[in-house]
Formats: C-alpha cells, sequence, structure tokens
C-alpha cells in the first residue's frame, strides 16, 4: 500500500457532490475520491485502496438514507466518527439562462423533496436525476437552455454554472448526518466526552423478544436517540434493527443494558464507538 493510497477519502457519487463537502470539511488533510456506488465506496476502504469512507446515514428533512442501514452491517468497517453537514441547495443553468427560461428541474430525489416550496412558487417541472452532482454535469454535456439543476455550490463551481436562486432548501434546519468509516476500529476512549456506541441486532423469535430486549436500556438509564428496523433478505419474518445509543460499552450501565439485550437477540454487532459530534443526554 502506497502513502498516496492511504491518504485517500472516498465518497459516493460525482465530484461536487454534498458528501465530497463532508469530506473536505470534515477531513481535509485526505483526498476525496468520488465513487459511483456506495458499496465501491466502501470497497476501496475495505481493499486498502482508501482511508476512509464518507457516507451520509440520515437527513433532517428527508429521513434516513436506505441503503446505507443495508449495507454497513456486512461492510466489515467500523464507524469512526460521525459529522453534520447543513444542506443548502442551489438553482442553477448554464450560463446567461435566467429563471423564467427553465421549464425542467432536475437533482437527487431526497433533493427534489427538501425544495417543494421552489416547485410550488414556479411552473417547473421536477426530473429525478441520479445525484445532485450528477444532474451538474448532465446539464453541461446537453446544453439545454430550458433545464436547471438543484445541487452544490461547489457543483456550480466545478461544472461552470451560475447560480440563480440562493440557498432554496425549504427548512433552515435541512442537515445530514455523515459517518466515517475506517477498516480498522478506532473506537473512541471511555470518560473522553460523550461518545456514541452504534450497533445493529436481530431479536430471537419468541414473544415480546423486542421489548424485554430494549427494557435494559430504559432500567439502566441509557439514552437510545436513533432505532431503525429493515427487512433482512425480503423476509417479512426476519427483521434487523439498527440503533444508536448515548454512551460507552465499558461504561457499567451501557454493559449492562448490551447484556440484557444480547439475551434476547440471535446476534448483536457494535458497528463502532465514535466521539459524538453533538450533545446526545437530555437536557
Amino acid at each position: 500500500m502506497t502513502d498516496q493510497k492511504q491518504r485517500l477519502i472516498t465518497f459516493q457519487g460525482e465530484p461536487g457532490a454534498y458528501s465530497e463537502i463532508a469530506c473536505r470539511e470534515f477531513q481535509p488533510a485526505l483526498t476525496p475520491v468520488a465513487c459511483p456506488t456506495f458499496e465501491g465506496a466502501m470497497a476501496m476502504v475495505r481493499d486498502g485502496k482508501a482511508e476512509r469512507a464518507m457516507l451520509p446515514i440520515e437527513n433532517s428533512v428527508a429521513g434516513r438514507v436506505s441503503d446505507i442501514h443495508a449495507l454497513l452491517p456486512d461492510s466489515d468497517l467500523y464507524i469512526v466518527g460521525e459529522h453534520f453537514l447543513p444542506i443548502h441547495h442551489q438553482l442553477m443553468a448554464l450560463p446567461g439562462v435566467s429563471v423564467a427560461d427553465l421549464k425542467r428541474v432536475s437533482s437527487h430525489a431526497m433533493a427534489l423533496g427538501q425544495c417543494r416550496h421552489l416547485f410550488q412558487s414556479h411552473d417547473f417541472l421536477p426530473e429525478v436525476g441520479g445525484d445532485t452532482a450528477g444532474a451538474a454535469r448532465q446539464l453541461v454535456d446537453s446544453q439545454d437552455r430550458t433545464h436547471g439543476v438543484l445541487a452544490s455550490s461547489l457543483a456550480a463551481e466545478i461544472y461552470g454554472l451560475e447560480i440563480l436562486l440562493k440557498n432554496v432548501e425549504d427548512a433552515d434546519h435541512n442537515t445530514t448526518r455523515f459517518l466515517q468509516m475506517a477498516a480498522e476500529p478506532m473506537d473512541a476512549a471511555p470518560g473522553d466526552g460523550e461518545v456514541v456506541t452504534s450497533f445493529v441486532f436481530q431479536v430471537r423469535n419468541i414473544p415480546a423478544a423486542l421489548y424485554k430486549g430494549l427494557g435494559g436500556f430504559a432500567t439502566n438509564n441509557v439514552n437510545m436517540t436513533k432505532l431503525e428496523s429493515y427487512q433482512l433478505e425480503g423476509s417479512f419474518t426476519a427483521t434487523r434493527f439498527y440503533a444508536d445509543i448515548a454512551g460507552h460499552p465499558d461504561d457499567p450501565n451501557v454493559r449492562l443494558a448490551l447484556e440484557e439485550l444480547g439475551f434476547f437477540s440471535s446476534s448483536l454487532k457494535v458497528l463502532g464507538v465514535y466521539k459524538a459530534a453533538r450533545p446526545r443526554t437530555p437536557r
């Protein structure tokens, strides 16, 4: 492995994607590398071709990124950090085009859903694209002067597009949470500020297993900040859960809670123990 390869951080999408902005802001010492798929971004880290991957897991408006929840448990990677990136969508077009010239506006489905007010106030036809930066590149390729794009200011800079309307997202709190992944765990030290522990589990097929398994977090005063469920391999009877909790596995109350969950689970896998980017403790 060369030093050059070790200093790369991968992301899904094309140059100018919000994931690239997250890479630049939160790991400026690493060089961002665009990958067409989440699987490809993870594989580069797993195969030793990159040091980290930056993956979006949820958005404050659009909700979870379902692909990531499905891929994380079997990725053989570890969560080593979290980051929250405010998302600001820009309406952009080819140089010299005005808002009145536009008939269609394309972007990633999540971005379109975050800018509903824009479409309500203008007679634009929304079109779903693969991703925000990819839509910007495709516009340059097509040279369609009736076509606009919702993407980042970085994408406008990279592809030479003009921003017609700034920050057109519906909600001021529009924020995406990213997970930074590595091939080896880098667990935060216990007692070193607020810590998040992320894990996946599958409960045993017995009555009230989920209720009983989660009860240990309540009785041991452990704050569970996230719980997501999804089906395994198309089955409607096998469900896997993803969870975030505030606390370190070495904390006595967290250890007891995880032990109780393990008793009612057929599988339990810790994905990462990392410092919280935002407070998790109830105020």
